[in-house]
């Protein structure tokens, strides 16, 4: 029997304005305006020895919220690499910055619940 592949998800969020550049003509995009956020980061793997899990879920949360709580209330515009802050292009910092601490790190998911939108960056 082949070794079983897990995928453990955590969760945070935070509230922040934006606005896109680049948006449509009509300018609704454009102006500032803020919303709230939910980010989920999925790690994918084998249940690895001495504990048994597929990374410390602990960690993962902390780090996550790290991250969420430095977007918090702020223009998402003002950090690097979201001058165009598009739900793709939060999900992209949370994966580069996750990445290094999290090998396994499988998915990211931006969303606003309120609005029903999201995203979802698969990463191999």
């Amino acid at each position: 029997m082949s070794q079983p592949v897990f995928e453990i998800t955590k969760a945070a969020t935070f509230d922040a304005a934006h606005r896109l550049p680049g948006g449509p003509a009509d300018g609704a995009y454009m102006r500032l305006h803020g919303h709230s956020f939910r980010v989920e980061a999925s790690v994918r793997g084998p249940a690895a020895p001495p504990v048994g899990w597929v990374a410390d879920l602990a960690s993962l949360d902390a780090a996550l919220k790290a991250i969420a709580a430095e977007l918090d209330h702020s223009l998402l515009n003002d950090h690097p690499g979201l001058e165009s802050p598009t739900l793709e292009a939060l999900c992209v910092v949370f994966a580069e910055r996750l990445k290094p601490a999290f090998p396994g790190l499988s998915r990211v998911t931006v969303s606003r619940p309120t609005v029903g939108e999201s995203c979802s960056l698969t990463i191999a």
